[in-house]
């Protein structure tokens, strides 16, 4: 079996990753993406990124997240991606540290896009994204505060901003409607 075209015809994005650097992506990451190879070789994460800081937090989740015990070596979460011309989207990202003792020393991850199902509707904040992110995935304002090292009562104060954006009444109407949209 060849296993570079297998690879490079998968249908799901996959990014092979050395320090958080791009080392080898399929034909799949640069159609998501709306880049060339010679884009992305050799660059840092960091540009498919909304912003620095949001790449900064991700990596130090991710590094916690591999900390965790049973977590294998894995992660997976959905977050808002950046395209090539700026364009933002949400995308399921999975990965696995080929070392979980150094999540970012090597490592290998999948993207897809959720832009289909899932549409941006109104325009958030770094920190809103986050927020609506893990409440999808169905955390409390504790758990979510402990994730991102901010109190709960911040994370409150961003999902009363999300359900005013969303104009929605309660937390499973906004995850509904951020679902949805």
């Amino acid at each position: 079996m060849d296993y570079r075209l297998a690879f490079d015809l998968a249908p799901i994005g996959l990014i092979l990753s050395e320090q958080r650097i791009i080392r080898d992506c399929n034909r799949h990451v640069l159609a998501m993406f709306g880049a060339q190879r010679e884009d992305l070789l050799g660059r840092s994460f960091e540009l498919l990124y909304p912003s620095s800081a949001e790449f900064q937090r991700t990596g130090e989740r991710i590094v916690a997240s591999l900390d965790a015990p049973g977590s294998g070596g894995y992660y997976a979460d959905d977050r808002i991606m950046k395209r090539a011309n700026g364009q933002l989207f949400w995308c399921h990202v999975t990965g696995r540290a080929l070392d979980p003792q150094d999540p970012h020393a090597n490592g290998i991850w999948s993207f897809e896009d959720l832009s289909s199902h899932r549409q941006l509707t109104a325009p958030l904040t770094a920190r809103e994204r986050e927020i609506a992110a893990l409440l999808i995935d169905g955390l409390t304002s504790k758990l979510i505060g402990k994730k991102l090292g901010i109190s709960p009562r911040t994370v409150d104060v961003y999902r009363a901003r999300l359900m005013k954006k969303y104009e929605a009444a309660t937390t499973p109407e906004l995850v509904h409607k951020l679902l949805l949209a």
